[in-house]
């Protein structure tokens, strides 16, 4: 498996990380049995990076990884890194708290239940907008100086928000959803991670499913509340989508490869700073993901990936009104 820095300076780890929203039931339903063999599968192919949430299933993610480990009986075969700064207070309507005591307070209850003493990268899931970049960054460095985390992460940020949080110290991640079908991180935060020395962590890099050999259908769609609102997969985006990106699947089967180890590939290929979070329940699946992480494009191959899914091939926003409170729009 390759590797690759988590941040300047910091530590190295598997291209290929296991994205653990999944073990939390948005997709649909997820056992304890699942999420554990996937976490089997994880070490066997020597993925070292494992990437959760406090509001993962409101802690069933980091639970579920937590008892993982503690089968192992101390030994942390994982880099870990998850997340803080959702919360919904139904008396204010308010959708985020990047208060010191909130941030505080959430860390020390996903390091109880991941059962460790320390977070390598600790992320801010998002950001306020009615508080300063620098502020929170300022709360997240001290955290850093207690030793409880390693390093800091932003998600879903603009560039000028990561270049302004990096002036009050060092960034390690900046998580953004990155794939063949969304290709906005291109516009500015690809080419700001790489000046900083900033890891890209690209979620949801097969596109939720659909960059895949069995794509997401009407019916497997409706387990999740997710999936059932997002434009994408709603409102006949998705038979559009299906039929739009079969183009791929064909190739991969011309290529002799699973269409998502060649998702894969792709943004790996984009730039040395990338790294990857796909999600999974299924071990078969996240076979096809360890070839990705495998697999060496060449220029031909390539160019006839991004022939068959130009920019802006896909039909739908990706995210709906609703779900797109949070992250910030920069283009």
């Amino acid at each position: 498996m390759k590797k690759r820095s988590l941040g300047q300076g910091g530590p190295s780890v598997s291209v290929l990380g296991v994205g653990a929203m999944s073990f939390a039931g948005i997709y649909g339903n997820a056992t304890v049995e699942e999420s554990h063999a996937i976490l089997d599968a994880a070490r066997d192919a020597g993925v070292t990076h494992i990437d959760t949430s406090n509001v993962y299933g409101m802690g069933r993610s980091e639970e579920i990884i937590g008892s993982y480990l503690a089968r192992r009986k101390g030994e942390t075969p994982f880099v870990l890194a998850t997340k803080a700064g959702i919360a919904r207070d139904p008396e204010t309507g308010r959708n985020f708290d990047n208060s010191p005591a909130h941030i505080e307070a959430e860390l020390d209850k996903s390091l109880a239940r991941l059962g460790v003493d320390q977070i390598e990268l600790f992320y801010l899931h998002r950001l306020d907008p009615d508080m300063q970049v620098e502020e929170v960054v300022g709360t997240y460095a001290r955290i850093v100086d207690s030793g409880k985390i390693g390093q800091i992460g932003l998600s879903e940020v603009a560039p000028t928000t990561l270049i302004r949080a990096s002036e009050v110290h060092p960034i390690a991640a900046v998580q953004s959803e990155y794939s063949l079908q969304t290709r906005s991180p291109e516009l500015g935060l690809v080419q700001a991670c790489e000046r900083l020395g900033v890891s890209l962590v690209a979620f949801s890099p097969v596109g939720r499913g659909l960059l895949t050999d069995a794509p997401p259908t009407p019916e497997t769609t409706e387990a999740s509340a997710f999936m059932t609102s997002n434009p994408r997969f709603s409102g006949g985006n998705l038979e559009r989508n299906l039929v739009a990106s079969q183009s791929l699947r064909d190739l991969a089967g011309e290529a002799g490869c699973s269409t998502a180890a060649l998702a894969i590939a792709w943004i790996l290929a984009q730039s040395p700073s990338t790294l990857v979070i796909p999600g999974t329940r299924n071990c078969d699946h996240f076979a096809e993901l360890v070839e990705g992480a495998n697999l060496e494009l060449g220029a031909d191959l390539k160019s006839e990936i991004e022939r068959r899914l130009p920019v802006g091939w896909c039909h739908g926003d990706r995210y709906s009104a609703r779900q797109w409170i949070g992250p910030e729009k920069y283009c």
